[in-house]
């Protein structure tokens, strides 16, 4: 049944099996393995002091994460720093939702490596005048080739919007797998996801910014994360699951910016639109992710 798969906006994956389509060279997709790291997306809040200091962090789930991860990303967040929120010039307390990216990587003498790779503060607010705001956005269909295949990945497109609200045109920033397959097989699972979310993409509507510093821009370039998953994907939270991101590429009409992988675009948030040229409002980390 259709019902057993979703694909929403911003929809996850785990370790999987290969269908006839993508069979996978062993000796390859060995290679693969060998360079890829586990990952692990953790979710939670946090109060942020005055002076940018971490007051209180909340994990989502705590129950269903493991202890030892437990006590290394509590130990980890209470020791950030970020710049101190500023209201009206003065500095305030704050609460962030936060969203972290864990990587694990086995070392050559056996033992294992546990590592903080990214972390994500952004909030999505439908009611922003400042921001483009979505309005139509029907999720993309799931390939049947790389579902039967159980591929599930995260496909990060760039749009431009024009005034009027409608797609002017649509780019693939990134697409990140979370299936281990042979080099050839997840270029095919990336292309096939890339192509049904860009197709899905070119119908949806947004609302233009009517107030704010780009009100009147001619048009915007907003970022979108597609994620396709399969019904398991909340029972698998604090669980690890392979990562293999793709290559960045840049879209075709901001050919002047700098392309440059931004290795928290990944982590924007469920069911959300965000301007990709505009100054996050988000909190700033000062401190290193890794501490």
């Amino acid at each position: 049944m259709r019902s057993f798969r979703s694909v929403a906006l911003m929809l996850v994956l785990g370790s999987v099996g290969a269908s006839t389509m993508f069979d996978v060279a062993a000796q390859t997709k060995r290679e693969v393995r060998e360079q890829a790291e586990a990952s692990m997306v953790l979710t939670g809040e946090i109060d942020i002091g005055t002076e940018g200091q971490v007051e209180a962090f909340r994990l989502d789930k705590r129950a269903q994460v493991d202890e030892t991860i437990v006590t290394f990303v509590e130990g980890a967040v209470k020791t950030w720093r970020f710049a101190p929120v500023l209201v009206d010039g003065q500095a305030v307390k704050a609460r962030t939702p936060a969203t972290i990216r864990l990587g694990a990587k086995n070392n050559p003498d056996g033992t294992g490596l546990v590592t903080l790779l990214a972390a994500n503060f952004e909030t999505y607010d439908e009611t922003s005048t400042d921001n483009v705001t979505k309005v139509k956005m029907s999720p993309p269909v799931y390939p049947e080739d790389v579902f039967n295949a159980r591929g599930r990945g995260d496909v990060l497109l760039l749009i431009q919007v024009g005034r009027d609200g409608k797609v002017l045109d649509v780019a693939t920033e990134q697409v990140n797998l979370r299936v281990i397959a042979n080099e050839a097989n997840m270029r095919k699972m990336r292309d096939k996801l890339a192509r049904v979310s860009m197709g899905a993409a070119r119908k949806w509507t947004f609302k233009a910014p009517s107030t704010g510093d780009q009100k009147d821009e001619a048009s915007w370039t907003i970022r979108v994360p597609v994620r396709f998953s399969f019904s398991d994907e909340v029972e698998r939270y604090g669980r690890w699951d392979a990562y293999i991101p793709g290559p960045h590429q840049q879209a075709p009409w901001r050919s002047d910016k700098v392309l440059s992988a931004d290795a928290n675009a990944d982590l924007l948030p469920a069911g959300g639109v965000f301007m990709a040229d505009a100054a996050s409002k988000a909190p700033k980390l000062l401190t290193p992710i890794g501490g």
